[in-house]
């Protein structure tokens, strides 16, 4: 399933949707007619998934029969918003998880270009959360060197802490494409990730969430970054460092992981900030993040 968060020019009310084809069906008006009890966000649908996965179900096998059209909207005409629009924790995430983004960061950090024994944790404030379409936001007297990295996001489903590796996957309820937008001079200047990751609008999420069920491998899923239209980024997740059961169980050691936790699990090679002379998002860009099997954020990159 692809699970969406949208709203409508008629509702500006934020509401749980089902894209099949080039619609979105409300998940909320769907049950209305249908006679069942619904879930009104995508955060309660993960949290409940076990219950709602076979009402869920019955939307799906409705909408395909025709019965559902006073409860569907053609995507085109619909907004989305990122499908979990206000994450109730950080959205926490893996740096240096590619080899040759490791090599080709060598000369800017202390690494050395050697790809991590442990993975390197850091995370992104909840604020930072923006649609798959929507504007990225550059202010010159914050920052003038915002990079990309687009990432495969993972979506917890299952809370759980101390994780082992071979259970980690069953606590996974599906996927989605962000992009760690970064402002390299604040990275730089204090030293660390955080603030430099955390501008408000600086990591799109969507276009929707796919569960879990939809990729039989997601560690067999390119990625690519385009800016303008050109390829900056090329790479697929097989290139990974850390696999997604040994974030989990890192990450859970000592600490349970919610459902509705984002993780981030790393970006390829080709940000903005190695290359020679180095490049940087400027206002007019316009930024697609895509992800096999999964779909394309398109973010307008704009000044204040």
């Amino acid at each position: 399933m692809k699970l969406v968060s949208f709203f409508n020019q008629a509702d500006t009310n934020i509401r749980p949707g089902l894209v099949q084809h080039d619609t979105v069906i409300d998940i909320g008006q769907a049950g209305a007619l249908l006679s069942l009890a619904m879930p009104t966000s995508i955060q309660q649908i993960i949290e409940n998934y076990a219950t709602i996965k076979l009402p869920l179900q019955d939307i799906a096998t409705a909408s395909e029969q025709g019965k559902l059209a006073a409860a569907s909207y053609p995507l085109k005409q619909v907004t989305l918003v990122a499908p979990i629009p206000q994450p109730r924790k950080n959205i926490m995430c893996l740096a240096v998880n590619y080899s040759e983004h490791a090599q080709e960061t060598a000369a800017h950090r202390e690494h050395g270009g050697k790809p991590p024994t442990q993975p390197i944790i850091f995370t992104k404030a909840p604020t930072t959360v923006n649609a798959p379409n929507g504007k990225i936001v550059i202010d010159p007297a914050v920052s003038s060197e915002m990079d990309w990295e687009v990432e495969l996001g993972v979506i917890i489903g299952t809370a759980g802490k101390n994780i082992h590796e071979t259970d980690a996957m069953q606590h996974v309820f599906g996927y989605t494409i962000l992009n760690d937008v970064t402002a390299r001079d604040l990275q730089s200047r204090h030293k660390q990730f955080f603030k430099g990751k955390s501008l408000d609008g600086s990591c799109p999420i969507g276009p929707w969430i796919v569960t879990a069920d939809e990729i039989s491998d997601p560690h067999h899923l390119s990625l690519q970054l385009r800016v303008n239209g050109t390829i900056k980024q090329s790479g697929n997740t097989r290139q990974m460092i850390f696999s997604i059961p040994d974030m989990i169980a890192v990450l859970s050691q000592g600490m349970t992981l919610e459902a509705g936790d984002i993780i981030a699990t790393g970006t390829p090679s080709g940000v903005g900030f190695t290359r020679q002379p180095p490049e940087f998002l400027k206002p007019g860009d316009i930024m697609e993040s895509e992800i096999e099997q999964i779909g394309t954020l398109r973010n307008p990159i704009v000044g204040v």
